[in-house]
């Protein structure tokens, strides 16, 4: 590995003014939280009425631009010199993308979104409680979680990856759009685009932080008995911001690297374990099923919004949904360029989207078809569990199989590593966001952010629990929508700008960087920190 040997750069204006207003958020909560909740509930009614389409259309437009990519001539390109190779093998790398990425969800909603879309079809495609409702629930747990989630951070994950490991630009989102703005790249217009995007990310994995715990305030009660309420979670969150800030200042190859691969191994044994416990033939057969109708289905699912009524459950699960992956984007783009240099466009585009959306699919089905399995045809008690509270979904299914203090205590401890890989992960971009780019934040600048984003998620939490990270992340990401229109046009130009495109006969050797590197750049393949 290259070290690297770009200095630390000073803390710049996309610094203090992302602290400063992320200080305001946090006394607002802490000073006027009624008013907070109103002015985030007008503003989602406001934003979702009007332009809930938006979170419709942008993830299904990403995912053809990205497709297109990737089956052209410029898949052959590398996020790299073309002679750099992938500095992660290839189970480390889907492992960190599927641990330190979405790890949480698979807990948090993984029993509750099927089982609640069991008894509450979308659109009210089918009965509730039907066979036919089974299918469509599956279907559209699967649209949540699977391609449109993952074209939003493919794409800011390639512009990235190229911009920085390519073309050796500095490490912030600004940098992606010099093609597109030329020096008012680096200006004021710049710094707006990278507080954008430290906000988004914020708000983002905040919301990640507030269903963790949730998770394992409702597990720890069901195992010790603790006392459950917003108490216990606020102890949880300042417990694990400890734990993430701590492991974020360790590094990519020790902290979240070991801590991913073990998150993995322990989901992969709950996996297996309910998959052979529970009624394994059914699984299958719905698994192809539900796939197919997803398939068929692809372009109307996508595109169903809430022209006839259903704007309150577009708010609670596909507008959300959407607008938590758009919030997450930069974050997780700027996670899996990290950990993806040397990669090509085609493999980038094939794995990114493909493996996890896959992984999700086969992880939807098992525990949220056990759970459906279970009350449809063994009179279960799973969905009544989860209409009384979302969180008792998962432990609810486990006590339908043999040693349910057991798997029990697994949910909670995988709820907690994917907690602090998550928030290792997004404590390590937010320090590079507001470094200037650099590779390598100053250990009090991870400190800051792992207590700013604690401090967030507490604020949250005693404002108005679930309901206002759902609220602040869809109003949190709207701006970021226009950010994401900019990016794609800014990638285009500078991928047909790219020297093995203009010269196809005559293939570049080495990356090819713009004549000047900014401060805080790296052309290094080194650990970050």
């Amino acid at each position: 590995m290259r070290p690297e040997t770009t200095p630390r750069t000073r803390l710049g204006p996309v610094f203090w003014i992302s602290v400063g207003v992320s200080a305001l958020f946090v006394l607002w909560g802490v000073f006027g939280a009624e008013n907070q909740m109103a002015v985030m509930s007008g503003a989602l009614g406001w934003l979702t009425s009007r332009f809930g389409w938006v979170y419709l259309t942008v993830p299904v437009l990403l995912l053809g631009f990205l497709l297109f990519l990737a089956l052209s001539r410029f898949g052959t390109i590398r996020l790299g010199a073309d002679d750099d190779r992938p500095e992660f093998r290839t189970h480390s790398w889907i492992a960190m993308i599927l641990g330190a990425v979405m790890g949480i969800g698979l807990i948090s909603y993984g029993v509750a979104e099927p089982v609640s879309h069991f008894m509450a079809p979308p659109h009210q495609l089918a009965e509730p409680g039907s066979p036919e409702a089974a299918v469509v629930a599956l279907q559209y747990s699967f649209y949540d979680w699977g391609l449109h989630a993952w074209a939003v951070f493919a794409l800011f994950g390639l512009a990235f990856g190229y911009s920085t490991h390519r073309r050796g630009r500095r490490g912030l989102i600004s940098a992606i759009f010099r093609p597109l703005l030329g020096r008012r790249a680096d200006g004021p217009l710049g710094t707006a685009i990278d507080v954008f995007t430290v906000f988004a990310t914020l708000f983002g994995t905040t919301t990640s932080l507030g269903l963790g715990a949730l998770q394992i305030d409702n597990g720890l009660a069901r195992l010790l008995g603790t006392p459950s309420g917003v108490t216990t979670q606020v102890v949880i969150i300042v417990v694990t911001t400890l734990l993430f800030t701590a492991s974020a200042v360790s590094g990519v190859h020790r902290g979240i690297r070991y801590l991913s691969e073990g998150n993995m191994v322990l989901a992969g044994l709950l996996f297996a374990f309910v998959l052979l416990a529970g009624s394994t033939a059914f699984l299958v057969n719905v698994f192809f099923e539900s796939v197919g109708r997803y398939l068929n289905d692809f372009l109307t699912m996508s595109l169903r919004g809430a022209a006839f009524g259903d704007l309150a459950w577009m708010q609670s699960w596909t507008y959300f949904m959407m607008a938590w992956w758009i919030s997450w984007g930069a974050f997780v783009g700027v996670f899996l360029a990290r950990i993806s240099r040397g990669r090509t466009i085609r493999q980038f585009v094939g794995v990114v989207i493909g493996a996890p959306s896959a992984a999700f699919f086969a992880w939807f089905t098992v525990f949220g078809g056990s759970a459906i399995e279970t009350d449809l045809y063994r009179g279960g008690g799973v969905a009544e569990a989860t209409a009384a509270d979302i969180n008792n979904a998962f432990f609810a299914l486990l006590q339908e199989f043999p040693l349910p203090a057991a798997t029990s205590a697994a949910v909670v401890l995988l709820a907690a590593l994917f907690f602090i890989t998550g928030a290792d992960a997004n404590t390590y971009v937010l320090g590079m966001l507001t470094s200037e780019g650099s590779q390598r934040p100053r250990t009090p600048v991870l400190l800051l952010w792992g207590g700013m984003t604690g401090a967030v998620a507490v604020i949250l939490l005693l404002s108005g629990g679930l309901q206002a990270l759902q609220q602040t992340v869809i109003v949190s990401s709207a701006p970021f929508v226009l950010v994401i229109g900019g990016l794609v046009l800014a990638f285009w130009k500078d991928l047909k700008a790219d020297p093995a495109m203009a010269a196809p006969a005559r293939r570049p050797t080495s990356a090819v960087p713009e004549p000047a590197v900014a401060a805080g750049g790296t052309r290094g393949g080194g650990d970050p920190r």
